[in-house]
């Protein structure tokens, strides 16, 4: 590892995965972000932002986006030696994903308690009775995390309140 690379831990792979959550939310999107990390190289793979609105695609998250240019990018399925950075907690949809690809690891900012698949509503990555379980580590920049997800929904609702009295 590079003298650049060790500086490069979790917290500054996450800022870039919130830098992905900005882009969707000025596309008014809901607000996550992810990248893929390889874990040799520490060089991003590929980057994601929510874009189901824009595609009117329910399957277009962060996550499967990024998983899904890194597989074109790599030329392979199997992802195994990559970390995805993700701002929110992964719902059962990317959790198989991330499991079906073979990811290594999954960092996430926040947990989602309504839809989080990999400790908050369900554990798919952690499931025994998968073939592969990839390492999980939550709460990194937890706070930056879930306030882009309350100013988002926050400013959502002013916009709702706003149209209503018009």
């Amino acid at each position: 590892m590079t003298n650049e690379q060790t500086v490069k831990d979790d917290a500054y792979y996450m800022r870039e995965a919130l830098k992905e959550a900005q882009v969707a939310y000025d596309l008014e999107e809901v607000p996550i972000g992810a990248v893929l990390v390889d874990n040799a190289t520490g060089e991003i793979v590929t980057r994601g932002h929510n874009m189901r609105e824009i595609w009117h695609d329910a399957t277009a998250h962060a996550e499967l986006i990024a998983i899904q240019q890194a597989c074109k990018d790599l030329g392979r399925w199997r992802l195994s030696g990559l970390t995805l950075y993700v701002t929110i907690e992964p719902c059962p949809m990317c959790a198989g994903a991330i499991v079906m690809s073979r990811v290594d690891r999954v960092v996430y900012g926040s947990t989602d308690n309504r839809a989080g698949a990999c400790e908050s509503v369900f554990n798919i990555p952690g499931n025994e009775h998968l073939n592969h379980r990839p390492e999980i580590t939550a709460g990194v920049l937890q706070e930056e995390c879930s306030g882009i997800m309350k100013r988002f929904f926050k400013e959502r609702r002013e916009k709702k309140r706003q149209s209503k009295q018009s």
